[in-house]
């Protein structure tokens, strides 16, 4: 699913070389990478007790266009992929915002990627909840088309059950951040570039302005699933 996936490890090998005593991972880390993996760090011990199948990897050499944070899939394990070492666009989704208060931001990016994780390892993978069904019919001549269709709404649906448990986490962990991480999350959904894509997480994240559907803080993951289900009726 990768290529170039060098100085792979464990998720709590690389946890104990972030926040304790120096060590060999530690080492390979640059400044970058232990400032996120330290912000991102509540989101990973959380992902330990739910004992996901997760693993960390950093990219030394990151492709154009890589984001600094990305989730895969591979025989069964979740691959969490730091794409920040020689990545000039590394830190654009944070352009503008100070690094004293990028840490809120930098964590409710790995609740959504964690969140990605939870719901694979959940066999939930691009499914439907129940009681829902695909309408309406999509035709074109060409049956790649049909097919990258398919994959995009599919995608579209995952992104924006993340984009909820990333907002959920921040109601539970960080409360006093909420609406200033709603504001950054709401900016960066604005831009989408081609309506319906991917990534068009709109119809999901207006739903959740206040937070006050967020109720479960013991476990945020599971407390998304209300509105994620209003959100794919709005846009089936």
């Amino acid at each position: 699913m990768f290529t170039s996936l060098k100085f792979a490890a464990p998720l709590a090998a690389l946890l104990f070389s972030t926040w304790a005593a120096p060590a060999a991972h530690a080492a390979e880390l640059t400044a970058l990478e232990q400032r996120w993996l330290s912000a991102a760090g509540p989101v990973l011990a959380y992902s330990q007790q739910l004992k996901l199948p997760l693993d960390i990897t950093v990219q030394p050499q990151p492709r154009p266009g890589d984001v600094p944070l990305a989730m895969g899939f591979d025989k069964g394990r979740c691959k969490l992929v730091m794409s920040l070492r020689n990545n000039p666009d590394a830190e654009t989704v944070l352009a503008g915002i100070p690094e004293a208060q990028q840490g809120a931001l930098i964590e409710a990016m790995a609740a959504h990627e964690i969140a990605h994780c939870w719901r694979y390892s959940q066999g939930a993978w691009h499914a439907l909840p129940a009681g829902f069904e695909e309408v309406g019919e999509e035709r074109a001549l060409d049956a790649s088309l049909l097919a990258a269709s398919k994959a995009m709404r599919e995608t579209r649906r995952e992104e924006g059950f993340a984009d909820l448990a990333a907002l959920a986490w921040t109601r539970r962990s960080n409360p006093d951040e909420y609406a200033r991480v709603y504001r950054w999350l709401a900016g960066v959904r604005a831009k989408v570039a081609v309506p319906r894509s991917g990534h068009d997480t709109r119809a999901w994240v207006r739903l959740a302005g206040d937070g006050a559907a967020f109720g479960k803080a013991e476990a945020p993951f599971d407390d998304v699933g209300k509105l994620w289900r209003t959100g794919l009726l709005a846009t089936q």
